[in-house]
């Protein structure tokens, strides 16, 4: 029987087969592709991106392009189209990413202003009490103890110029000697976002999850589950895994709260979208509508997808008009003068 891992959930059980399929040659993987129904007409040319992407990264995108209850993929499909979805998933990753970045940042500065402010305490992580969970709270300590040692044990960051200036966590541990931990506004910047998510969500006072949650423009249980999906997402896109249809197994609660901004048309999130990548596209724009106003997202992002075929936009969950919702054509029209 396999061990629970940290007291969660029992892994599922192992395959019982052996792999051993052999390791093939870059210029086999491309006829691979070519007796599945991919037209290559330049071989030489398919090798090279191969080469730099990886068939094992690139052959995913045709499965789009398979026939409907036959092997091989539909007549006519080139290596290009494939190629063409690649890059397109690439792009969006980008601006996906984007986002993410400004609405991780935005968490990290808001949960350590309320809780340092508040309690008048900027090492308040340390604080057991602030915690419904003492083993994840001690978890947390622990890893801002270890990368505190890590970087004394590291090489000193000394700078050979006026341009290069030491990190913060440098700097404070060897100016300070107490306390032994940095203050809130540097730990977390240590941490990962799936760190800084089990942060927020093992606090043990509502009135601070609510806190941090309403600078967002949204309520508690809402960041809580937004924040377990930009993990899995943030994973995929800083992996450069796919994205555009990839099953991300957890995805953004949807909002009931009439003060979170969301789609406003009543069919404009089908049942069958609410398990694709669309509502997380949602939800990022929902929150930068309070952290970045002024930001071009939504229009960079209809740029990207409005030209796209039908397919890219099922694969995404994303109805035909959706551009037409006021949640979107609004930001859509905004044109800001600066993107921030």
């Amino acid at each position: 029987m396999p061990r629970p891992r940290n007291g969660d959930q029992i892994p599922r059980p192992r395959g019982a087969l052996h792999y051993d399929k052999p390791p093939m040659t870059l210029d086999a993987l491309a006829d691979r592709l070519a007796t599945r129904g991919l037209a290559i007409p330049d071989h030489d040319r398919a090798v090279r991106y191969l080469r730099h992407i990886g068939y094992y990264r690139l052959s995913p995108y045709t499965i789009p392009f398979r026939r409907e209850g036959r092997d091989g993929l539909r007549e006519g499909t080139t290596f290009d189209d494939v190629l063409d979805l690649y890059v397109f998933d690439r792009t969006l990753r980008l601006l996906v990413m984007d986002a993410l970045e400004r609405v991780e940042v935005a968490v990290r500065a808001a949960l350590t202003d309320h809780m340092s402010t508040t309690y008048k305490d900027p090492h308040w992580y340390a604080d057991g009490s602030h915690f419904h969970d003492g083993r994840r709270h001690a978890g947390l300590v622990k890893i801002i103890k270890d990368a505190c040692e890590d970087r004394l044990l590291g090489t000193p960051e000394t700078g050979e110029d006026s341009l290069v200036h030491k990190s913060a966590l440098e700097h404070y541990l060897t100016t300070y000697g107490t306390p032994e931990l940095p203050p809130s506004w540097l730990t977390v910047e240590i941490l990962t976002i799936g760190q800084l998510s089990n942060t927020y969500r093992n606090l043990k006072r509502r009135s601070d999850r609510t806190a941090v949650a309403r600078s967002m423009g949204l309520t508690a249980p809402v960041l809580e589950s937004w924040m377990q999906t930009y993990v899995r997402v943030r994973n995929v896109c800083a992996h450069h895994g796919r994205l555009w249809n990839v099953g991300l197994g957890v995805y953004p609660a949807i909002p009931s709260a009439p003060s979170i901004s969301w789609l406003s048309g009543e069919d404009a999130l089908p049942e069958r979208s609410r398990k694709r990548l669309y509502p997380v596209l949602v939800s990022l724009q929902s929150i930068l509508s309070t952290i970045s106003p002024r930001s071009s997202w939504a229009r960079r992002l209809y740029e990207l997808i409005d030209s796209r075929p039908p397919m890219n936009l099922r694969g995404m969950g994303i109805p035909e008009q959706w551009a037409d919702d006021e949640f979107w054509s609004l930001r859509i029209a905004h044109v800001p003068i600066q993107d921030s």
